[in-house]
C-alpha cells in the first residue's frame, strides 16, 4: 500500500480488525520512510460494476462517489454513522446481486432514493432534488405534494 503522505511503496500494517459489522477490515498502517500513520479499509467486491450514464457513456462504479452524495443528502440529519454505512453497503450488495455488471445510472439513483425514503424523508427530498434536477420551487412543491397523504378535507 502506497503511503498517502510521501508515496513510499512499502508500508507496514500495525493493526487489523473487522469493521462495519464484519463486512470490511480496518487496517492501521505505518510508513517507515516518513513515519506517517493512516487507515485503510478492505471490502469484498463480488464483481466489477460498470455504470451506464444517461448519455450512453460508461464508467466504473465508484462506491465513494455514491457514498459522498448520500452523505450530503443526510448532512445534519439524526442518522447514526453506522446506519449510513450499513445502508451504503446494502445498496452496493443489492447492485452486485442484480446479476448484470452493466447498471444504468437511473437504476442506481432509484435504488438510492428508495432506500433514503425508508430512512429519512428530508434526505430523500434532498437527494431527489439533485437526482431529478429540480429547476424551480414548483418542482419541489410538486414532488413534496406527492409525498403527503391526501387528507379527508382535501377530497
Amino acid at each position: 500500500m502506497r503511503c498517502p503522505f510521501c508515496g513510499h511503496i512499502d508500508t507496514q500494517v500495525k493493526d487489523s480488525r473487522p469493521a462495519e459489522e464484519h463486512v470490511s477490515i480496518r487496517r492501521r498502517r505505518f510508513c517507515p520512510a516518513c513515519g506517517g500513520r493512516f487507515t485503510t479499509y478492505e471490502r469484498v467486491q463480488l464483481r466489477d460494476l460498470v455504470v451506464i450514464k444517461s448519455n450512453g457513456r460508461r464508467e466504473d462504479f465508484d462506491r465513494t462517489k455514491m457514498e459522498r452524495s448520500i452523505r450530503i443528502a443526510l448532512q445534519k440529519r439524526p442518522i447514526e454513522p453506522e446506519r449510513i454505512e450499513q445502508m451504503i453497503s446494502g445498496i452496493v450488495r443489492r447492485l452486485e446481486s442484480l446479476g448484470d455488471t452493466d447498471i444504468p445510472s437511473k437504476q442506481i439513483g432509484e435504488i438510492v432514493m428508495e432506500t433514503l425514503a425508508r430512512i429519512d424523508t428530508v434526505a430523500y427530498v434532498r437527494f431527489a432534488s439533485v437526482y431529478k434536477n429540480f429547476q424551480a420551487a414548483g418542482d419541489f412543491d410538486k414532488f413534496v405534494s406527492e409525498l403527503r397523504p391526501v387528507s379527508p378535507i382535501d377530497k
